[in-house]
């Protein structure tokens, strides 16, 4: 079954396979490489403990499933056969091993500052992702553009390139100005900043002093 299921996945055309896991084929690729790569690793702790129900291949849609959907465990378990605890660990595996390979990283807010690598435009924007309704203080997650329970994230990218430098999160209830500031994104003075409204006042705090 399990086979039969990641064959029909994998026979998708590239726009298909980017619509339904949020990735193109050559990224999934590149993905399962690295974990392969890192598995391979004679001292991977992957290595120990009983062989995986699913392949290489599948636990990587099936992490792309969960971020894609954000589904729980339970109904991605279901959708697959396997239990809720499996799915969480296939995950979780997945998530450590691709960062472990370096080829996910992201370069991080430091990088905004680099002499090195100074982008030239950058564009800052927030998305909300909807979660599910937190036992506790669930006002604070109360997205006021959705009206429902929601975690906030704030991207920067580079403006040509399209490469994410960094995100910062936070809960869904707080305004986007407000995320930015706990976030301490700074910008080289060199650096175009382009932002929605929601940023009014940005100029304050955006520019590094140290430039």
């Amino acid at each position: 079954m399990f086979i039969s299921k990641i064959m029909d996945y994998q026979n998708l055309s590239d726009e298909q396979l980017k619509r339904r896991f949020g990735v193109y084929k050559q990224t999934y690729r590149k993905m399962v490489e690295s974990v392969k790569s890192v598995e391979a690793d004679s001292n991977s702790p992957s290595k120990r403990g009983p062989k995986p129900k699913l392949s290489i291949e599948g636990q990587v849609l099936v992490t792309l499933e969960y971020w894609r959907e954000y589904r729980t465990y339970f109904h991605i378990g279901t959708s697959w056969e396997l239990s809720e605890s499996t799915i969480c660990r296939i995950v979780n595996k997945t998530e450590k091993m691709l960062l472990q390979s370096g080829n996910f990283r992201l370069k991080g807010k430091k990088a905004l500052l680099n002499q090195a690598e100074i982008p030239v435009v950058t564009v800052m924007d927030v998305t909300e992702t909807p979660i599910e309704r937190p036992q506790k203080k669930q006002k604070d997650f109360l997205g006021g553009k959705r009206g429902y329970h929601t975690l906030k994230s704030q991207l920067v990218a580079d403006q040509n390139t399209e490469e994410i430098i960094c995100v910062f999160c936070g809960k869904g209830r707080g305004h986007d100005f407000s995320l930015f500031k706990k976030s301490r994104v700074r910008f080289h003075p060199l650096t175009t900043s382009i932002e929605d409204s929601g940023y009014q006042g940005i100029a304050a705090y955006s520019k590094d002093r140290g430039g």
